[in-house]
C-alpha cells in the first residue's frame, strides 16, 4: 500500500512539474516573440533612416537580404517613396 501511495505522490509531482514547464515554455516563447517584433521594428526604422540618408534601395536590399518588393513596402510604410 505504501508503494501505491508513493506512486500517486510521484505522479502528482510529475503533473505539477509538467504544467510548470508548459507555463515556463509559453513565457519564453512570448518573450522571444516580443524580442523578434522589437527587432523587426528597429530594422524597418533603420532601413527608412538609411534611405532618407541617401542609401540606395539596391544597397538596402543587398544588406538586408529582403526582396525588392519587401524593401519598397517597408520604405513606403515609413514614408519613403521608391526611386
Amino acid at each position: 500500500m505504501a508503494n501505491l501511495a508513493d506512486a500517486v505522490k510521484a505522479h502528482r509531482a510529475a503533473e505539477v512539474a509538467y504544467e510548470r514547464a508548459k507555463e515556463d515554455a509559453a513565457a519564453r516563447v512570448e518573450r522571444a516573440r516580443q524580442a523578434r517584433e522589437t527587432a523587426r521594428i528597429k530594422l524597418a526604422d533603420a532601413m527608412v533612416d538609411a534611405a532618407l540618408s541617401g542609401m540606395r534601395q539596391v544597397d538596402i536590399i543587398a544588406t538586408t537580404g529582403y526582396s525588392r518588393e519587401r524593401v519598397r513596402t517597408i520604405l513606403r510604410a515609413g514614408g519613403v517613396e521608391p526611386d
